[in-house]
């Protein structure tokens, strides 16, 4: 879901998985502005992933190239750990992750949403 949206019903907690948190907007209005309730930016591509993606042209092979440098990272422990702690919540528990981007489908909550299904979470 894009950060700063309406919710939806049963939505649960909102996670924001950016880097940098909303300009302009002071900590005590995320949640209230619908930017997020927690903020985990270590499950956000590293600011040399999104940057390079950024200066490319956008095609396909720079985002199969972004996919497969945000997997790698994904892959380090800390960041596993987190993605087997979204699954094991996601078996009791409703929650979203976001990002600021406006097209799913050319953002890194894609790939985590197929991350997160291969650890075991369960999607709506």
């Amino acid at each position: 879901m894009q950060l700063g949206t309406g919710r939806f019903k049963d939505e649960g907690v909102r996670i924001g998985t950016v880097r940098r948190p909303p300009r302009g907007v002071s900590k005590s209005d995320y949640a209230r502005l619908n930017f997020y309730d927690v903020w985990l930016p270590d499950l956000a591509p590293s600011a040399d992933v999104v940057g390079d993606f950024q200066k490319s042209d956008g095609g396909d092979a720079a985002w199969r190239k972004l996919d497969r440098r945000y997997r790698a990272e994904m892959k380090q422990p800390e960041r596993a750990r987190l993605l087997g702690l979204l699954a094991a919540l996601s078996q009791t528990s409703n929650f979203s992750v976001g990002c600021y981007c406006d097209d799913e489908r050319r953002c890194h909550r894609s790939i985590l949403k197929d991350l997160l299904q291969g650890h075991g979470a369960k999607l709506a």
